[in-house]
Formats: structure tokens, C-alpha cells, sequence
């Protein structure tokens, strides 16, 4: 008889999933719960992370609940912790020696025949420390051992019923006092030693309601003799109950609050506030007036599932749905601290109402008005003082101000006639005026001079005509304006708003990038150099830009008006410099609003809502990618790049001036100020931020003391909703050698994140966001990538696709990198994306088609294996019934619909490609998908493909989709949706095809390619359609079998790791190993995983490495398998037939 195969070893090497349990511990210990795993974070003085340590404990429960035994002294070395959830019990002893931290078990795992809601450290009656008093879910206690792991009593109360909560009170099982929230929204107050016996049902003392849904959490203070309890009526209720041992009667609802927008999960009391968290992702602190003091918004998506509250430091911790853990500082109303002052601008000899406000540092601003007059304010001191007057710069005006490193302000003034004025802020009647242009001074903008000079700063101004001056201001040791002088003229394209809003400097590529009132971003040359066709053509007075001087084909005509430049030498129209690289209207029709230059990348804002980041190649203007930093920030003003490495955001939210922090995603600044078409100006010191705008005649100041910060990141978060796709990039080495796995994950969130996992400290780091979608993020694909050791550097190609019929394409750039986290740094380049109802849009008067559901969501994704870059294929499995080809050009950053076919008649939820080598080493390119029916469909593409690249060279821009044409094979594998494929080809050549389904059957079927019938490839001309299967290769069945009841839900992913080992992965929480035999499949080993809602399976590795499989769904999971080869049963091949 023959042995059974070998268990399989199965180890989980990172867990990533919703933190549902947290306890400060002594002074600087955080411990956390996520899944069965404890988490230990070492916090430092201010709250940062300081190190951690993590350990698994609770098998396949996840943790709910922690609590410590009470110690004599706060400091007192080590700590017993009981942590339990589900039905499962375990205590610890936790020891910190330094930074080193162990965790050791004082007693085997405790299961129980009831769920845990609350657990209390009880004193035994002979002094044993052992015994903890347990509420269950079936509203009763028990007085458990976990030393010998005996219930020694369990007592029930009269009230049967299931707990949605339960709260104890009490130090010994004699004083014990029962909270328990009912299924009938009702808290039941009961006393465990008011039953006669163990038999007999307890009656209640008190029976409160008022909630008018379920009760989530119950907190009580005995200092106050208060009880809090959170439901998911969305409210918060302090009642006064006094004494437990002997509650009032009746008991009084002393206070009602509602803040959250939905279910509210946990509330904390404290001696001044109380804590409440809920399903928004918001924190909020109350007072007892029922009052909200601060409110936490940091955590992506829903949720915040735990919170602890360390009252002596003033830190509350949360972890959320997204499987972070934040900590936060409670601050109470300081005085001098954050609001919003109105100046009442009333200074001495006023002139004129305000038009314009400047900060000039924290404790200056001026203030421009309509009658010509500049004013300061000292905001310490209160007092207003003016600087200059000039009746020419009335009615419309421009101000602008810089203060250089030596503490030199200089501004600078515009007005309609084309005069611009520049002065010191200490010399203000020493002052350099030009006039410029005949007409109006459209904008002003400073920018620090490329060449580094302290005492030189350089000044733009925009006036008619499109005509942008570059003006150099030096400045004398004294700090008097020593001179003015034009360095440079520029031509703007043509436009109905035609002038700058931003420039700055690229100094190591020799370029300024500007960003203009239409939304365009242009490059000039800071060379003053011109071709002479440029310059014989502005000096004949023909008043349009130039030709493009290094080829770019840029061409920009004024709109018939001449610039109207008024030169100061008296000689004419200067030559004027085009664009050697233009993004026209690139943020849309309402204009750049900043151009920032930072470690070599270009970063633009505009009210469109996003800001992009670029790169200057071959003296090019490149989008590397678009973000959105947050919903509802549709303004987008500046962004702040802080020393500590977080961008800081500045825009408008409606009425409201927002500063957004990136890193913490969270609203650090919110001042209701009306919009920001009004004047307004920010500044960020070391020690303040001000805010200053104006408003009804009026100027308004909001001041901010810049603080410790008072949020920690102590885990970034994963994503905010379900992970729907995961998909493994490649594995490469940091610099000290060790391997480091990419992955890339999906979200319902409309985000992907490029992540870097660690084998050797089994930890994750986030490496790029990726926020382009407009819906969900359902399936990824990823061309192999490859690995350049002279660079030390990996490339990957990256498709996204989701709802709203969108996809994505993009180039990840890995690198070593010392100074990165994890040692790996990743550049994302947007390469290319692709609408449906865009593409229907532009196709439909030509073709006269019908244009396509909006709701269309793309399923899944496959690139054609065998095409390669800079040409790719891409397959899509469509919701609306269709298999769709889609073909790729990089250098033309394009991704084009090439074929189609509505063969199934229903949702396709899977697409696999595979490549078949032929004689003569030519490829042919088949396609496998998958629909709710449970059919697949084999189809060969080869003719497909090659008349789409050869058509898109003739028509050189879009075309008419080609039809796929019948399958080559149709197979009935199972009876309802195929959630899960999967392709190998085997050593005899032959390919196994594997699905799981719905029902929880996996269906294996061994397919072969049959080319001897197949047909040339049908010549010019390409308006015939390929034929489609009857030109291609026959795909013949050879084998098919399958395995009913292979998990118990929807499997969900699936793996062919080699040709006689298969891996799966089901809603039911289960990763499983089969081996291949012959006509079955055979069981090897399953292993629970912590992740609810499986999604996605993708897997990598090798039999002598072992293999990593990684799944994802409300969370993350890697689990690494080692299965050793066993015989090659497979399926047999017969001759084809």
C-alpha cells in the first residue's frame, strides 16, 4: 500500500488585516490585536514608534478584547495580559528589557463553548491569581481557570438572550456586576452573586433603554457614577447609575451626543471627556456638555474597530478597517491657541478699502488698497503703519512679495497703464520702476534666482499679447533695490486668459517651467539664445511666436493683436522666445495655480482638483502621474514640501481654505474663509502658521501654532475598503542582499498601492500610491518585468481596471535605494489610459454604433503572453458579456480597442492567455475566458493580433474593433460562475487548465493545440475581418474531470504551481494544497487564513525556494509553502484525434 503524500509545511509570513483590539500598557507599550496575532509597539516620549514585535497567539480566532492584570506599581516589570476573542482565551507575560520585548505564554490556548465579550481579572478565594471572570454571549458568566482550564461556575440571567455587548465590574466573583447590551437595544443590569444556585436564571436589578438600535460598547467610571454605552442608532448615552453594587432607580439619561455619520462602535470615559469611535473613521472627544472638543480623521476608508486612551499622557490610540494604528493627542483649549481675529482695518489716515493681502513673515502682513496705498500690520503688536502711497497704482493693482535669506523683503507692484514697481520693505521710497508694456500688468510672480545669489531675486510679469518678462532685482548690502533689469522675454500660446500664474526654476536642466491661466504648463530655455528665422520674424513685426527652435513641432500664433512691448533701449519689439515643450490645458480651463520644483521632478497644481508630478527628458515636458489627494478638495493652491517628508496640500474645499497632510491623511487646517477667489495669503514658520484673507472690507486672520505634530503614524494603513486584486511584480535584492517581494494590491477605495515585503523581518512597506481611477479597482495585470544589474534597477509594465469601463497602464521603476524604506525605492509613470465611452464617443459617428453602458465593469485582465513592450496585448473579461483586446503603444502613450466578441451572452468573470510555440519558433497566442455560466471558451487569437498591429500602421490612429469570431473550444465546466482560472502548459506539452466556481468545485481539464489544419493569415486588403477560429489553430480536449465540494464557498483564486501541485484559495478562509492524479485531485494540506472575503490568490517561488501565496480580500495574507515533488500522475495524453 502507498504512503500518503507528506502534510505540506504552511507558514503564515505576514498578516495584514483590520486591528480590532488595543491596550496601553505601562508607560510606553502599545499592544494591539490584528487577527490571532499580538502586536507590540514601544512608543517613544512624544508618542512616535520606537520599535515592535509581533507574535501569534490566538490560532484561527481573531483577537477582540486585552486586558491587563492590575500591577502595584505603573512601572512594575513584567505585565500579565489575558487576550481573547471568538471563543478563544490565552494570558501572557509580557517583558521588556530595552528595546527588546518578549512575549511568553503562561498557559495553552483556552477554548470555550461560548464567544467572549468581556473579561475581568478576579482575586480566588485562597489568593490563586489564575482565575478571570468571563461575560459570554448568551448573556452569562463564567468563573474560569485558565491555569487548569476548568470552568469552576458559569451563572445565567434571566434575560435569555444573544449580547451584542457586555461589560464587568468588580474585583472578586462575590462583587461581580454584570452591563449586558441586548438584541432588543436594551442595557441589563445584573448581579452574579444574587443567584441562589447554579441552576437558577439570575433576575435583572435594572433594565435601562432608550437606544433605538443595537448596543455596540458599554463603558463604566466609578469615580463619576456614570455608564456610557455607543449604538448603532449613531449615538452616544451617559447614564447616571451611580453605584453598580446598588444602581438607582430609575436610571437617568444625564446626556445624548451625536457627531458620527453612522454606527458608532466603541466609547472610553474618562475624568474630563469621553471617546467615541464608530463606522465613519472619525475619533471624537466630548465633553460632558455634551460638546465636541476634537475629532480624529486620519483613517482611509470606514471604520476605526479599537481604541485605547492613556488619560496621564493624553494619547488616544485607534486601529482601523484599513489595518492601521494611529495615535493622537488630546489638547484642551489653550489660550492664544488656533481662531480666526478680525483686524478691523482702521489705520491712521486711512485710504482706500483693502484689494490685496501678503504675508511677509509670521508676524507681518501688508495690505494693498484700491486708492494706491500699501499698509503694514504687526500682528504682535496690533499696530498699522503705512509704507507707501501712489495714486498711479490705484483702482487696479498687483502685489507681490519675497523675503530673501537676509531677512530682505522686496515687493512688487503692477498696474493697468504697464508700469511695475519694485521696492524694499525698509527703503520703500528708494524704489525701481519700469514701465513694461502698454497695457495692463496681467500677473506678477517671484522666483529664487537659478544661479543661487542671496542678493538677487527674479521677477516675471505677464502683460497683453501673451508676452512673459524675466526680470532680475539686485539688491545693495543695505538693502535698497540697486536695479532692475530685463533678462529674458517669452511668448505664451494663444488663449482667451493669456498670462502666467507660476514659474520656477530647473536649474540642473537649464529650464523654467511655467504654468499659465489656461491650465497649460510650457518649458523655456533660460538661454537667451534665438534662432535668426525667430528673430527676423518677431522684428519684421508679424507679432507671432516662433516655430518651435529644437523641432518639437510647438507652434504658437498670437490672435492678432501685436505684444506691445515697450522697450527701455527704445529699439522696438525685442526677440521673444517660444515653448520648446507645451502640455496645453493639461489642469484644465481654470489654470495652473503653482509650479514647484523638488529633487529633480516638476510638481503642478491647478483647480482642477489634482496636482501632478513631471519630469524634464530630452528637454521635454513628461507626466509621470496625476493624484488627487482627497475627495471634495476640488481648488488645489500649493503644495508644501515639510522637512520631515510629508506634502502638505493647500487648496479650497468650496468655502473653506483646507491644509491637507498626505502622510496622515487627515484635515490639519479648515478655516471657513468664503472661497479662495478672494485675496488671501499663507505662510508656514518654524513656530506658527497664519492664514490671512479678505472679507467684507475687512481683513481676517487665523494663527496656529506649529506643535509637535499631533498624530503618529504608527502602521500606515492598506487600503480603506476590500482589497479586490493582488498581483506579484518581482523579487529583487536590497543592498544588503536580501530579497524583497513587490506586490501590487487593488481596492474597492478606486486606489492601487506598489507595496515591498520583507521575507527576512516579515514586514510590509507602502511604496507608491497609485489614485488615478474614478471607481473601484477591480483586476490587475502586470508584464514581466526585467532586472538590470549595471543599474541596479527593475521595470514593469502595470494595468488597472475596474468599474466604469476604465484602464489604467503604467511603468514602474524599482531601484535600490539606501535612504527608501526597506532599501527600495519605485517611480510610477503614467503611461497610458483607456474609457469605453470615451472611445464610443469618438468612434460613434463614423461607425454609427450604439454607445455603451456606463456601468460596464472590466472583471479581469491578462496581457497576451509572448507580445513585448513597447507593444503589448491586453485581454479584458467585460461585466457587459464581451471579451475585449486592447493593444498598448508606449512611445505613443496609447491604448487602443482592437478586437471584440459577445460570444458568451453573459458576465465574464475570468480571461487567461497562453502561447504556443510552432515550428520554425513561431508563436501562436490563444485566449481563455471564463463567464457566470460556468463555460469556457478557448480561442486563438494569433490572426487577431496580427491584423490589429498591422492595420494601426496604415490607419496610423483609431479603427474599427476587429470580431474574435467563434471560439476554437467551449467546455461546460461547471454549473455557475467561474470565479477562478489558471493555465499551465506541462512538460509533454499539453495545457492544464484549472477553474473554481461558485459551488466550491474545482474543475481540471487538460488541453492541446492542434495545428496541422490551421490556415495562413489572410492578406491585404485589412478591411476584411479575420475570420477567426476557422483561420487559427484547432484547441482539443483531451481530459476532464473535477472535484465537487472542494471548499466549502465561492473559490475564489487558484494556482497551478507545477504540473503536479495545484493551490487554492476560497471564501472560506481556506488556503488548500491538492496533488495532480490522475482523473483526481488529491489532498494534501489546508491552512485557515485570517483574511475574510478571499478575493484574489497570486503565487510565486520555485520547489527548491518554496512558494509564496498571497491572498487578499478584507486584508492581506502571505503564506509560504514548501511541498516536496511527488510522482508526475498526470491526466493521460491520447493522440489527437
Amino acid at each position: 500500500m502507498a504512503a500518503p503524500p507528506a502534510a505540506p509545511a504552511m507558514d503564515s509570513l505576514l498578516l495584514r488585516a483590520p486591528v480590532t483590539a488595543l491596550r496601553f500598557v505601562g508607560g510606553a507599550r502599545l499592544v494591539a490585536g490584528e487577527g490571532p496575532n499580538v502586536v507590540v509597539y514601544g512608543l517613544d516620549a512624544d508618542g512616535g514608534v520606537a520599535g515592535s514585535h509581533w507574535q501569534r497567539v490566538l490560532r484561527n480566532h481573531r483577537i477582540h478584547g486585552i486586558k491587563e492584570r492590575r500591577s502595584p506599581s505603573p512601572e512594575a516589570e513584567p505585565r500579565t495580559l489575558a487576550v481573547f476573542g471568538g471563543k478563544g482565551l490565552i494570558v501572557l507575560e509580557l517583558c521588556a528589557r530595552g528595546k527588546e520585548v518578549s512575549l511568553t505564554e503562561l498557559c495553552q490556548l483556552c477554548e470555550l463553548h461560548d464567544w467572549i465579550w468581556d473579561l475581568q481579572w478576579l482575586a480566588g478565594s485562597t489568593g490563586t491569581l489564575t482565575h478571570v471572570g468571563l461575560a459570554l454571549g448568551h448573556n452569562s458568566v463564567a468563573l474560569y481557570d485558565y491555569a487548569s482550564h476548568r470552568t469552576l461556575r458559569e451563572v445565567h440571567c434571566e434575560e435569555k438572550c444573544i449580547l451584542y455587548s457586555a461589560y464587568l465590574v468588580g474585583d472578586s466573583w462575590d462583587e461581580l456586576v454584570v452591563v449586558a447590551g441586548t438584541v432588543f437595544n436594551q442595557l441589563v443590569v445584573w448581579r452574579v452573586a444574587d443567584g441562589s444556585d447554579e441552576e437558577a436564571r439570575i433576575k435583572p436589578q435594572r433594565r435601562v433603554s432608550g437606544h433605538d438600535g443595537v448596543i455596540f460598547s458599554i463603558c463604566y467610571l466609578k469615580s463619576k457614577g456614570i455608564l456610557a454605552s455607543a449604538s448603532g442608532d449613531r449615538s452616544i448615552r451617559v447614564w447616571d447609575v451611580g453605584d453598580l453594587q446598588a444602581p438607582r432607580d430609575p436610571v437617568r439619561c444625564l446626556l445624548v451626543c451625536y457627531g458620527h455619520q453612522s454606527r458608532v462602535w466603541s466609547v472610553r470615559l474618562l475624568s474630563d471627556y469621553l471617546i467615541s469611535i464608530g463606522e465613519d473613521s472619525a475619533c471624537i472627544v466630548w465633553n460632558y456638555n455634551g460638546e465636541v472638543v476634537q475629532s480624529f480623521r486620519g483613517h482611509k476608508g470606514h471604520s476605526v474597530r479599537a481604541v485605547a486612551v492613556h488619560e496621564a499622557r493624553g494619547w488616544v490610540a485607534t486601529g482601523g478597517a484599513d489595518t492601521g494604528v494611529r495615535l493622537w493627542h488630546i489638547r484642551g483649549p489653550e489660550p492664544n491657541g488656533n481662531g480666526l481675529v478680525q483686524l478691523n482695518f482702521s489705520p491712521p489716515h486711512r485710504n482706500g478699502s483693502p484689494k490685496a493681502v501678503k504675508l511677509v513673515d509670521a508676524s507681518r502682513l501688508l495690505v494693498m488698497t484700491d486708492a494706491g496705498a500699501i499698509y503694514s500690520y504687526n500682528l504682535a503688536s496690533k499696530c498699522w503703519a503705512l509704507v507707501m502711497e501712489d495714486v498711479n497704482y490705484q483702482s487696479y493693482c498687483l502685489l507681490e512679495v519675497v523675503q530673501l535669506a537676509k531677512g530682505i523683503v522686496l515687493c512688487a507692484m503692477g498696474n493697468l497703464t504697464g508700469h511695475v514697481k519694485v521696492f524694499s520693505l525698509c527703503c520703500p521710497t528708494e524704489s525701481e520702476e519700469k514701465r513694461l508694456y502698454e497695457g495692463k500688468v496681467h500677473s506678477l510672480s517671484w522666483a529664487a534666482c537659478p544661479g543661487g545669489d542671496p542678493s538677487r531675486h527674479v521677477l516675471f510679469a505677464s502683460g497683453p499679447g501673451g508676452v512673459l518678462l524675466w526680470l532680475e532685482v539686485s539688491c545693495c548690502s543695505s538693502g535698497r533695490v540697486a536695479s532692475v533689469v530685463e533678462k529674458c522675454c517669452y511668448l505664451l500660446p494663444v488663449c482667451r486668459h493669456r498670462w502666467h500664474t507660476s514659474v520656477a526654476f530647473l536649474p540642473q536642466e537649464g529650464v523654467l517651467v511655467c504654468g499659465d491661466r489656461r491650465g497649460s504648463l510650457l518649458l523655456f530655455p533660460c538661454s537667451t539664445a534665438l534662432g535668426s528665422g525667430t528673430e527676423q520674424m518677431l522684428k519684421a513685426g508679424q507679432g507671432d511666436a516662433a516655430d518651435d527652435p529644437v523641432g518639437h513641432g510647438l507652434v504658437c500664433k498670437d490672435s492678432g493683436d501685436k505684444p506691445g512691448l515697450i522697450s527701455s533701449q527704445g529699439e522696438g519689439n525685442r526677440p521673444v522666445q517660444g515653448p520648446i515643450s507645451l502640455l496645453f490645458g493639461l489642469h484644465g480651463k481654470l489654470g495652473v495655480t503653482s509650479v514647484t520644483c523638488q529633487d529633480g521632478f516638476v510638481y503642478s497644481t491647478g483647480r482642477d482638483g489634482c496636482y501632478r508630478q513631471l519630469q524634464v527628458q530630452d528637454r521635454r515636458l513628461q507626466v509621470l502621474r496625476k493624484q488627487k489627494p482627497c475627495k471634495g478638495l476640488e481648488w488645489i493652491e500649493q503644495l508644501h514640501f515639510a522637512p520631515d517628508g510629508n506634502l502638505l496640500v493647500l487648496g479650497f474645499h468650496a468655502s473653506h481654505f483646507v491644509l491637507w497632510s498626505t502622510r496622515t491623511n487627515e484635515k490639519l487646517h479648515c478655516v471657513p474663509c468664503g472661497g479662495g477667489h478672494r485675496s488671501w495669503s499663507y505662510g508656514r514658520w518654524l513656530a506658527s502658521e497664519v492664514f490671512a484673507y479678505i472679507k467684507s472690507g475687512d481683513i481676517l486672520v487665523y494663527q496656529s501654532r506649529c506643535g509637535p505634530s499631533r498624530q503618529h503614524v504608527l502602521r500606515e494603513p492598506l487600503h480603506g475598503r476590500e482589497l479586490t486584486c493582488v498581483r506579484h511584480v518581482g523579487t529583487i535584492r536590497n543592498r544588503g542582499c536580501r530579497p524583497v517581494d513587490i506586490l501590487v494590491t487593488s481596492s474597492e477605495d478606486m486606489t492601487a498601492n506598489v507595496i515591498a515585503v520583507s521575507e527576512s523581518s516579515r514586514s510590509l512597506a507602502p511604496l507608491a500610491a497609485i489614485g488615478d481611477h474614478i471607481s473601484s479597482v477591480r483586476a490587475l495585470a502586470v508584464a514581466s518585468g526585467s532586472w538590470r544589474e549595471e543599474t541596479a534597477d527593475w521595470s514593469a509594465v502595470l494595468f488597472s481596471a475596474g468599474g466604469r469601463a476604465e484602464i489604467e497602464c503604467y511603468r514602474l521603476l524599482l531601484s535600490c535605494d539606501h535612504d527608501a524604506r526597506r532599501g527600495v525605492a519605485c517611480q510610477v509613470i503614467h503611461v497610458a489610459s483607456h474609457q469605453l465611452d470615451e472611445h464610443w464617443d469618438r468612434m460613434r459617428n463614423k461607425h454609427r454604433v450604439i454607445k455603451m453602458d456606463p456601468e460596464t465593469r472590466y472583471m479581469s485582465i491578462a496581457v497576451v503572453v509572448g507580445t513585448d513592450a513597447p507593444c503589448l496585448f491586453l485581454a479584458a473579461a467585460c461585466s457587459d458579456g464581451s471579451v475585449r483586446i486592447f493593444l498598448m503603444l508606449e512611445p505613443a502613450q496609447k491604448l487602443l480597442l482592437v478586437a471584440e466578441s459577445f460570444h458568451h451572452q453573459h458576465c465574464v468573470l475570468r480571461v487567461e492567455t497562453f502561447m504556443h510555440r510552432v515550428a520554425g519558433d513561431r508563436r501562436r497566442h490563444f485566449l481563455c475566458s471564463a463567464a457566470t455560466d460556468g463555460s469556457l471558451a478557448f480561442w486563438d487569437i494569433t490572426a487577431t493580433l496580427e491584423h490589429a498591429a498591422a492595420a494601426l500602421e496604415l490607419a496610423s490612429g483609431e479603427l474599427q474593433p476587429f470580431a474574435l469570431g467563434a471560439p476554437s473550444l467551449t467546455v461546460q465546466a461547471h454549473s455557475c460562475g467561474v470565479n477562478s482560472l489558471h493555465v499551465r502548459q506541462t512538460a509533454a506539452g499539453p495545457y492544464l487548465v484549472a477553474s473554481g466556481s461558485d459551488d466550491g468545485s474545482i474543475h481540471i481539464c487538460l488541453v492541446a493545440v492542434d495545428t496541422a489544419l490551421s490556415e495562413p493569415s489572410p492578406s491585404l486588403p485589412w478591411d476584411v475581418v479575420p475570420p477567426g477560429a476557422s483561420a487559427g489553430a484547432r484547441v482539443l480536449l483531451l481530459e476532464a474531470f473535477s472535484r465537487p465540494g472542494a471548499h466549502a464557498a465561492h473559490v475564489t483564486g487558484l494556482r497551478v504551481l507545477r504540473p503536479d501541485l495545484l493551490v487554492s484559495a476560497s471564501v472560506d478562509q481556506r488556503l488548500t494544497l491538492w496533488r495532480l492524479g490522475k482523473d483526481s485531485l488529491v489532498f494534501l494540506g489546508s491552512r485557515f487564513c485570517h483574511v475574510a472575503d478571499v478575493a484574489e490568490l497570486d503565487c510565486w517561488g520555485s520547489e527548491e525556494r518554496g512558494y509564496g501565496c498571497v491572498l487578499c480580500g478584507q486584508g492581506l495574507e502571505i503564506v509560504w509553502c514548501m511541498a516536496r515533488a511527488g510522482p508526475q500522475p498526470l491526466p493521460s495524453c491520447r493522440a489527437l484525434e
